[in-house]
């Protein structure tokens, strides 16, 4: 019977050690913060980031650009959810711009933390008019010169 019971001990380590493999692994808000920056960075239809005061100075000061600017993460045991502020390019679908980034933040969380991602919030903060004003100048101009 002895050892009878020091196999169950044995399988009873083992368990407990595939529980534990990940406990001592902290990731911290800012990691996934830029991780889900990169990812919307790279959706078609995204203008910029929109994030606070604080964060555009950031940026001017150090010369760097801040990956996690207009992200905000809260991180508990193995979840996470995710907001994140953007400004989208005029003449962009937002839904299927939003949609296409809680895809992207998603699978890039999950697949490079091991987290599981609850929710991915997207804040549409504004609009980027700047493309559509800059297709209408060359042309009026154009106008003008062919008139003379």
């Amino acid at each position: 019977m002895s050892e009878e019971n020091q196999n169950k001990d044995e399988v009873v380590e083992l368990e407990e050690e595939i529980k534990t493999e990940n406990e001592g692994i902290h990731i911290s808000n800012d990691v996934v913060a830029v991780i889900s920056g990169v990812s919307v960075s790279e959706v078609p239809g995204v203008a910029g980031m929109a994030g606070g005061f604080a964060g555009g100075i950031s940026e001017v000061f150090s010369g760097k650009k801040n990956l996690a600017k207009g992200i905000k993460v809260e991180v508990t045991e193995n979840q996470a959810k995710i907001d994140v502020n953007i400004i989208v390019e005029y003449g962009s679908r937002i839904p299927d711009v939003a949609f296409q980034i809680q895809n992207r933040v998603k699978k890039a969380v999950e697949s490079m933390t091991g987290l599981n991602v609850e929710e991915v919030n997207v804040h549409v903060q504004g609009v980027n008019t700047d493309t559509a004003k800059g297709e209408t100048k060359p042309e009026d101009s154009e106008e003008i010169k062919n008139e003379d």
